[in-house]
């Protein structure tokens, strides 16, 4: 039958040699017959794989100008703006139908392409006729569940950029008649999303480890599409239906829905074991677990990293060469940097506050300081979330966090019988108790000379009951305390619950004092030992474990970004310099400063991730019942949680404190729009989460940059504004459907496809 004819080296052009909406799965001229592709078992598999291969990849990947989506948005101003290409037409407001410079390869086509793909894999496994192959039944419904998601996928991004567009879920037969052909309303292309996700959620896991479709893959079977990425489906596909520019009068999709759908996904990924990513990375690797997990490449197993649900296959963020610092190895742009907007949008840890509630002036040169943060304008980037360290190359940050490998030498010490108003008690786990005033505890010797010339910190992990103030430490040799730390320095230990790491340096207490009698040419003889006084009083209860000296010579300090004037890496406004910021910032986030020419170890993008889960249920819970309500699960095992706790939970892991309850419903939802703005900072949702909250025209006419000025030992930050772009108008809330589409739809169906105003 004409209808089961297939080509396999499948064309793009279908419909009189022309790409379509429409053109989904015209045959072909019979070189393999559908039935000869379904009869085989490897035929099958491999048609299925290919339905995968219209995945878009994230990134750098914005036509010609190698450029992020970050760069069209009030993320970030490129470095590009003077070259011809995406960038430079869009700052421009060069974007129209027949040339949309954030199109790139992932176009209307292209996902209509992987429909048909999907469409005809869908109708051909499922029939008797046609799929003769034996294949497992469990390896059959894990397929069918993926490609359905697939289809389901591809349909979000397009509604994402285009709105509502037509409805195709069979493949075209050669006499299809294009006239009855319509755009769906977004609404309708919602329910088809969702359904095809509950279609294939409904279907069983499958009986055998590899098979089915499943909650959990092995490593080596990274892109194989899950359970966790249909639910991430349907949250997202909720809540921008929910979302001002999609929720009209009427629509089935209001926020008590979204909240139900969104509460849903987020509470079957935590019962499948699902977690935020909280792994402390070495010192040298990266600053925090935020930033950590930015480079990692994720696990499918989750052995390791639990909280991605799909990450990019195979195209590495490349920050280091397509927005490198002038000081990288092989970088050969600036690119994308940061904006003032943003920069402002990071908290300070220590009150959790906003540093910038919003500008007296058009042009955001003059920002309204909160005076209850605690933010310094003379000292920007002090105390700021930890999420604007790892995200953010900004005036004399370091480029690297070491420059080299520190090689220490332990001295491992336990307590002594010498003791004064204190107990000891245990042998690994050491509990020390105040028993009145000028406690105080004798170390074991050091075993072996310290060296001159190094630096010496004492470390320990602990548990205390109370914060002890004004500890101390000396040097001691038989007879009592020689040199060492001096009365009056007043350390700190705080109280703390659980194991806590403590340090402290010793390197300027040894300069002053040196290590007192019997040293020998500026060493710590090996019969030293330490005196530990603990504070003054009674009642202090601190448990130790791992006492002792740590002796290292540290590596040179990191080479500083310096983004002022005349720095190193320093601003310019210059458009045929490309290798400097124009915002005064540089993107650090996903990107390891190992990089360079020799080895690529920057992050993938995440496609989906739980943290999303966690802010998308808050968006629609703050909306529908409060910002407190707790909201009930259905899911077994999980809480109930309120759009308050779910941002918490997203804020406790960064390190930032939690928003207080009884937040009025607009603030909440500024706070709540920050806590977005901030951890999905470059993801490509701010480009989509401006328009679908209907706010574009008040984010995107511009952005603002930092220009500082070296004065001394001091610096002068001057805000300026960058050129207007013109694409915050009503139309760029949506992008042009290609002219060629249009045209053709025009005269099949006699109605014009095109988006308002293009």
């Amino acid at each position: 039958m004409k209808k089961n004819v297939f080509r396999v080296l499948i064309m793009a052009a279908c419909f009189l040699s022309m790409e379509s909406c429409a053109d989904l799965d015209l045959p072909s001229d019979g070189r393999l017959t559908l039935e000869d592709m379904f009869s085989s078992y490897q035929r099958t598999r491999n048609y299925y794989h290919s339905c995968r291969s219209f995945f878009p990849e994230k990134g750098f990947t914005y036509q010609g100008s190698r450029a992020p989506l970050a760069s069209f948005t009030d993320e970030g101003h490129d470095a590009s703006d003077g070259v011809n290409g995406a960038v430079n037409d869009w700052y421009n407001n060069r974007t129209s139908a027949t040339n949309n410079p954030i199109e790139g390869s992932y176009s209307w086509t292209h996902y209509f392409q992987g429909i048909r793909k999907c469409n005809t894999f869908l109708t051909s496994i499922k029939d008797p006729n046609i799929a003769t192959a034996y294949i497992d039944e469990d390896e059959k419904n894990g397929w069918i569940g993926e490609v359905l998601v697939l289809r389901a996928y591809y349909y979000l991004q397009l509604i994402k950029k285009y709105g509502g567009v037509p409805i195709i879920n069979t493949p075209y037969e050669v006499n299809h008649d294009f006239s009855k052909d319509r755009r769906a309303t977004f609404e309708e292309c919602a329910d088809f999303i969702i359904a095809d996700c509950d279609a294939a959620l409904a279907l069983p896991e499958g009986g055998s480890a590899n098979t089915g479709f499943r909650w959990n893959i092995n490593d080596n079977e990274r892109g194989v599409i899950t359970r966790a990425f249909a639910y991430a489906v349907k949250s997202q596909t909720a809540l921008y239906a929910a979302s001002p520019l999609w929720s009209t009068g009427g629509t089935k999709y209001t926020w008590e829905r979204a909240t139900e759908i969104t509460k849903e996904a987020l509470d079957q990924c935590l019962t499948h074991g699902f977690q935020l990513f909280t792994t402390k990375p070495p010192e040298d690797v990266a600053q925090n677990a935020y930033a950590y997990y930015f480079i990692l490449r994720s696990d499918p197993s989750r052995s390791v990293d639990k909280e991605t649900i799909f990450e990019s296959l195979s195209a590495r963020t490349n920050v280091w060469k397509f927005a490198g610092t002038p000081i990288t190895e092989g970088a050969e742009k600036a690119g994308f940097g940061p904006s003032q907007e943003l920069v402002d949008a990071y908290g300070m840890q220590a009150t959790g506050e906003m540093p910038v509630l919003g500008y007296t002036d058009g042009d955001h040169v003059q920002p309204i300081i909160n005076t209850a943060a605690g933010y310094d304008p003379m000292n920007p980037y002090v105390g700021r979330d930890p999420r604007f360290y790892a995200s953010v190359y900004y005036n004399n940050s370091p480029r690297s966090l070491t420059s080299g490998v520190i090689e220490k030498t332990l001295y491992p010490l336990n307590f002594a019988a010498t003791k004064n108003n204190v107990t000891v008690s245990g042998t690994n786990e050491v509990k020390l108790v105040t028993t009145s005033s000028d406690p105080w505890v004798h170390t074991t010797t050091l075993g072996k000379a310290i060296a001159a010339g190094q630096k010496r910190v004492i470390s320990f992990e602990y548990k205390s009951n109370k914060t002890v103030n004004n500890a101390e430490f000396f040097f001691c040799v038989a007879g009592g305390p020689q040199g060492g730390v001096s009365t009056g320095e007043n350390i700190t230990i705080q109280q703390a619950g659980e194991w806590t790491r403590f340090e402290y340096d010793l390197s300027s207490a040894i300069t002053k004092w040196g290590f007192g009698v019997n040293s020998n040419g500026g060493q710590a003889p090996q019969n030293h030992f330490l005196r530990f006084d603990l504070t003054s009083g009674a009642g202090y209860e601190i448990t130790i474990r791992n006492f002792q000296i740590e002796s290292f010579t540290p590596p040179p300090a990191p080479v500083a970004v310096e983004t002022f004037v005349g720095g190193n890496c320093g601003i310019s406004s210059n458009i045929t310099q490309t290798r400097f910021t124009r915002t005064g910032y540089y993107l650090r986030k996903f990107n390891n400063y190992k990089s360079g020419v020799n080895v690529d170890g920057d992050g993938l993008m995440k496609i989906f991730r739980l943290a999303e889960l966690y802010l998308n249920f808050a968006e629609a819970a703050s909306n529908s019942v409060g910002a407190d309500a707790a909201v009930a699960s259905k899911a077994n095992g999980a809480a109930a949680l309120s759009a308050r706790e779910a941002v918490n939970i997203i804020r406790a892991r960064a390190g930032m404190p939690a928003l207080p309850t009884g937040l009025s419903k607009e603030v909440f939802q500024i706070r709540y729009r920050n806590e977005r703005q901030v951890e999905l900072a470059f993801e490509e949702h701010r480009f989509f989460d401006v328009r679908r909250w209907k706010i574009l025209g008040e984010t995107d006419k511009f952005v603002s940059g930092m220009r500082i000025t070296k004065n001394g030992n001091s610096y002068i930050y001057n805000r300026f504004k960058l050129q207007d772009r013109g694409t915050n108008v009503d139309k760029y809330l949506l992008s042009p459907i290609k002219l060629s589409e249009v045209s053709k739809m025009l005269s099949f169906t006699g109605v014009n496809w095109q988006n308002p105003g293009w």
